[in-house]
């Protein structure tokens, strides 16, 4: 039997200060070194969007947090791509030499990188993105004119042609607070994340097609005592190239009325790397139920990251979820590595355990029905 490919994914939950993943693009090592020892991983921006800074990984998928979601409950599969046509919607907010940079940037996308890009759209209201905070640290946010960004959308999918959507929102300039200071010296929680997240869930639940966003801020001064985590968000004038290269080649989102051999759905996945603090989220929650198993008839593996600490406090156990507990993404790696070949990870231990025997006091007097076997 043809083996499938070994499908790996990778969630950093956004806004919820991982020490890990929780800045700019810091996560994305960690998915680098998966992506060789997998043959395909799927992931989502708040892991591979590094600001100005990306990196080509062939065999990985870039799926949005609710599209994310749906893929993990079944709902979605994912039909990859060579590339998609991009459309980029401003919130009217952004000034005038601000979008001026944004668009400098999109036509060096095109001229140096060869993505295709649509006509971009203004919203015909300011979306007045506001930032949130919650009690746990974790951050959220609201805009005031979300049917405003919708229509936006819808006139950049339904006239332009455009098969994924990059939306550049103006976020408000705090450069005093104190959640940005702790940010930049990689000590708090991302401000933006929170926001960002609604503004890409909201379009990707109403059209179903890959979304990412890139806040529009003015520069910050100069800080020498800046975090390497939270450096990347400091190069320049923008957040664009990373959401507009992820973009380029994110898959398509498709149900089962659709149906290609090349689709990925649900069930392909062999195993999941989380913090181990962060399990709450819709994917894991379908992801880890109970005997959850794959097309090859393996269940896949939840593997918990406990150095990864987060502002969260919801772990596996607490829900229920059976997972591998490890302490470091290089042991997780080696996990990986095992259940991909087929090795008892157990075995590369110094001490292995005798085989134990299994007590004959079974149920129907110890006969063992053939229906189990069928």
């Amino acid at each position: 039997m043809t083996k499938r490919p070994y499908t790996a994914v990778l969630i950093v939950p956004t806004g919820i200060g991982a020490v890990i993943g929780g800045y700019a693009g810091d996560a994305m090592p960690v998915a680098r070194a998966i992506a060789q020892v997998v043959d395909r991983l799927i992931t989502h921006p708040n892991v591979l969007n590094g600001a100005q800074l990306y990196w080509n990984l062939p065999n990985a998928l870039y799926v949005e947090g609710y599209g994310l979601d749906q893929f993990a409950a079944g709902n979605w599969g994912l039909r990859p791509v060579r590339q998609n046509r991009i459309g980029i919607i401003f919130d009217q907010s952004v000034e005038s030499e601000l979008r001026s940079r944004h668009l400098q940037v999109a036509d060096a996308a095109r001229a140096t990188l060869g993505l295709t890009l649509t006509e971009y759209i203004v919203t015909d209201q300011p979306l007045n993105v506001e930032l949130k905070t919650a009690a746990s640290g974790a951050t959220w946010g609201t805009i005031a004119h979300p049917d405003s960004l919708l229509r936006a959308a819808d006139k950049l999918i339904h006239q332009a042609g455009a098969e994924a959507i990059a939306v550049i929102a103006r976020f408000p300039d705090d450069v005093e607070s104190e959640a940005l200071q702790n940010y930049r010296h990689g000590q708090g929680v991302d401000p933006l994340a929170g926001a960002e997240a609604v503004i890409s869930h909201l379009i990707v639940r109403t059209f179903q097609i890959p979304c990412a966003h890139a806040p529009a801020l003015l520069p910050l001064p100069l800080d020498p005592n800046l975090s390497p985590r939270s450096a990347a968000e400091e190069l320049g004038y923008t957040f664009l190239p990373c959401v507009l290269v992820g973009l380029s080649h994110a898959p398509q989102f498709i149900t089962h009325s659709s149906n290609l051999p090349t689709d990925v759905w649900a069930d392909q996945i062999d195993a999941v790397v989380i913090p181990a603090t962060a399990c709450g989220g819709s994917a894991i929650l379908s992801l880890g139920r109970s005997l959850r198993v794959t097309r090859q008839g393996s269940q896949t593996r939840i593997i918990t990251v406990n150095e990864n600490h987060t502002k969260m406090q919801v772990p596996a156990q607490v829900l229920g979820i059976s997972a591998i507990s490890v302490n470091s993404y290089l042991e997780a790696l080696g996990v990986l590595v095992c259940d991909r070949a087929g090795i008892n990870q157990n075995s590369l231990q110094a001490a292995i355990a005798p085989l134990k025997s299994l007590s004959p006091n079974l149920k129907d007097g110890g006969l063992i029905s053939p229906k189990r076997f069928t």
